[in-house]
């Protein structure tokens, strides 16, 4: 049966891509509404644990994970936009510490190098097909 909150997901997240692929004022709205997604997910979803879960990894923590993950190559790619720093999201900074550091997840994560590759050539053809129509 379809969820119509899987919609809600994927339009609430969508910021989160957006600033990757848009330019201007397009792409400054979408880093707002990242920082907005960001003060959220810090207040309502860390709260103050080491992790979503509590004190161990959980699969909220993975999927969010990942999502740091692809979102920090981005950042490198766009330049200029750092969304978790210490000042501004403490809770979710010292999370990406714990989470980045566990063996588990430190010894698995997809190698940087090839994530940001692999973006680089997606956001050319997005950009590509953008010019095109």
């Amino acid at each position: 049966m379809f969820d119509p909150n899987l919609i809600n997901i994927s339009l609430q997240t969508q910021p989160m891509w957006e600033f990757f692929a848009k330019h201007g004022e397009e792409q400054q709205k979408a880093i707002e509404n990242n920082y907005e997604i960001l003060r959220t997910i810090e207040e309502h979803g860390l709260g103050d644990k080491n992790f979503f879960g509590g004190d161990q990894i959980g699969v909220a923590d993975l999927v969010f994970g990942m999502v740091i993950h692809m979102l920090s190559a981005m950042e490198e790619l766009v330049g200029g936009v750092k969304f978790i720093k210490a000042d501004s999201f403490p809770r979710l900074h010292a999370w990406v510490r714990h989470f980045s550091e566990h063996p588990v997840i430190k010894d698995n994560v997809p190698d940087y190098t090839r994530v940001v590759d692999f973006l680089k050539k997606r956001r050319e053809l997005y950009w590509k097909s953008q010019h095109n129509h």
